[in-house]
C-alpha cells in the first residue's frame, strides 16, 4: 500500500475521531470538519516528503489544532478562541495528543447525535452521518445512493450549515432527551443497513458495502452506550440479517426467497455473534423494543436448520408485540406471512385482505407478491397472476421484477412459487 492509500486509510479510520475532537474544542462541527480536511491535505503534501510519521492520528491532530489556531487569529472576533486553543493544544508532545485521543468515544457519540439531529430532514441526516462518523467521501456516498455528487455535495453542504445557523451545539443530549434522540439515530443507521438488504434502486438487489457500513456504526453505538438495549438489538438484527447474504442472491444477481437459501452457507460467525448482541439485549432487564422484537425473530429463523424446522408460531407471537408497540402496514404484512405458514393461506389471506386499501403500502410491491403467494397456493391461480404482474410494475429493481415475471407466468400456467 502506497502513501497516498495509507492516508485514504487513515481518513476512514480516524477522521471521525478527530472531527468529533476537535468540534468539542470549537464547537462548530462544519468548521471542524474543514480543519481536519486540511490537515489530511497537509498529510498528502508532507508524507510522501517526509514520510508517514510513527504516531500518524496525533500528527493529523496536531496539524488540525494549529489550522484552527491560524483560522481564529485571522477572524477578528477569534482572539479569545484562538488563545484558549493554544493554550489547551500547542506545544504538546504527540503521545499526549494520542492519550488526548483515547478520551474522543464521548465526542464521538456527541457527532453521532449532532449528525443525526432532529432539526435536519432524513436525508440529510443519512448523508452527514455517512461522510462524518462512516468516514466516506462525497461521490462514496453519492454512488451508494445512486444521485449525482453535486446533489449530495449540497446536501451535506445544507445540513452543515442548518447545524450552524441553528445554533445545534456540540453536546450529547441530556438523560430525559436521549430516548427520543437514540430513535432517531438508530433510525438512520436502519436505513442504511436496509438500503443494503435490500436495495430500492439500481442493478443490484443486495448493497453489501452500505450494509457493512451500517453494522460499523452500530458496533460504535453498542460500544458507547452499553446500558441501552436497542442499540444491542439493532445490531442482533442486523448481524442477524446480513448472515444470510451468502445465499440472498444467486450468480446471477436474482433474489433468492428464504425458503429456498442454502443455509449451510449462511454466515455463522454473525449469527454467534448476532445472537450473543441479542442476548446482551434482552439481559439488561427492560421492555423490549422494535428493534429486539424484530432481532428475535431474525433468531427464530437463524436457529432453525430448515425452512421446515422453523418456530412460526413464535414468530407469529413476536409480530403481534411488534404491532402493539410500533403498529404498522409493513409489519402486518411480515405476519401476514407467517401466519401463511403457521396456520395456513385462508388465514393468511384474511390478514392481507385488512390490508389492501392502505395508502401507505400502495405503491408496495411486496403486498402484490405475498398476496400473490397466497392466492397461488389456494388454486386461485388467475387471481395471484394479477396481484404478481401489479407487484412487478411497481418492484423498484430489475431483479424483483424479473422475478415476480417469473411467478406469474408460473400461476398462468398452473405452477406453485
Amino acid at each position: 500500500m502506497d502513501i497516498r492509500q495509507s492516508i485514504e486509510a487513515l481518513w476512514r479510520i480516524e477522521s471521525p475521531r478527530l472531527i468529533a475532537a476537535l468540534a468539542r474544542r470549537i464547537g462548530d462541527v462544519a468548521v471542524a470538519e474543514d480543519l481536519v480536511s486540511e490537515a489530511f491535505v497537509a498529510a498528502l503534501e508532507r508524507w510522501p516528503l517526509d514520510g508517514v510519521p510513527p504516531q500518524p492520528g496525533a500528527w493529523l491532530m496536531s496539524t488540525a489544532r494549529h489550522k484552527a489556531t491560524d483560522r481564529a487569529r485571522r477572524e477578528e472576533t477569534g482572539r479569545r478562541k484562538a488563545a484558549l486553543i493554544a493554550a489547551s493544544s500547542d506545544d504538546r508532545a504527540p503521545d499526549a495528543a494520542d492519550q488526548a485521543l483515547d478520551a474522543v468515544p464521548d465526542d464521538l457519540l456527541t457527532l453521532i447525535f449532532t449528525a443525526c439531529h432532529p432539526v435536519l430532514p432524513p436525508e440529510s441526516r443519512v448523508a452527514l452521518t455517512l461522510r462524518l462518523v462512516g468516514g466516506l467521501t462525497t461521490a462514496e456516498i453519492a454512488r451508494a445512493f445512486f444521485v449525482p455528487d453535486a446533489t449530495l455535495g449540497q446536501r451535506v453542504s445544507r445540513a452543515k450549515r442548518t447545524l450552524s445557523e441553528a445554533r445545534v451545539p456540540f453536546e450529547s443530549p441530556s438523560a430525559d432527551e436521549l430516548p427520543a434522540r437514540l430513535g432517531a439515530v438508530l433510525g438512520v443507521v436502519y436505513l442504511v443497513f436496509n438500503e443494503g438488504y435490500s436495495a430500492t434502486t439500481g442493478d443490484i438487489w443486495v448493497r453489501r458495502d452500505l450494509a457493512r457500513e451500517a453494522m460499523r456504526l452500530g458496533r460504535i453505538l453498542a460500544g458507547l452506550l452499553p446500558r441501552e438495549p436497542e442499540v444491542f438489538g439493532l445490531v442482533a438484527l442486523m448481524e442477524l440479517q446480513a448472515s444470510r447474504f451468502p445465499t440472498r442472491s444467486g450468480a446471477d444477481g436474482a433474489p433468492v426467497l428464504l425458503e429456498h437459501q442454502d443455509r449451510s452457507r449462511w454466515d455463522r460467525t454473525l449469527i454467534t455473534h448476532g445472537l450473543a448482541m441479542l442476548e446482551r439485549a434482552t439481559g439488561l432487564g427492560r421492555l423490549l423494543g422494535p428493534y429486539t422484537l424484530q432481532a428475535a425473530i431474525a433468531a427464530y429463523h437463524a436457529r432453525a436448520a430448515a425452512f421446515a424446522d422453523t418456530d412460526w408460531a413464535g414468530i407469529v407471537a413476536l409480530y403481534d408485540a411488534l404491532a402493539q408497540l410500533t403498529p404498522s402496514p409493513v409489519v402486518e404484512l411480515n405476519r401476514a406471512v407467517a401466519l401463511l405458514y403457521g396456520d395456513g393461506p385462508e388465514a393468511a389471506l384474511s390478514a392481507t385482505d385488512a390490508l389492501r386499501d392502505d395508502r401507505r403500502l400502495a405503491r408496495y410491491h411486496l403486498l402484490g407478491a405475498v398476496r400473490g403467494d397466497i392466492l397461488l397456493r389456494l388454486g386461485r391461480n388467475a387471481e395471484a397472476a394479477a396481484e404478481l404482474e401489479r407487484a412487478a410494475e411497481l418492484a423498484p429493481t430489475p431483479h424483483e421484477r424479473r422475478l415476480l415475471l417469473e411467478r406469474m407466468a408460473q400461476a398462468l400456467t398452473g405452477g406453485r412459487c
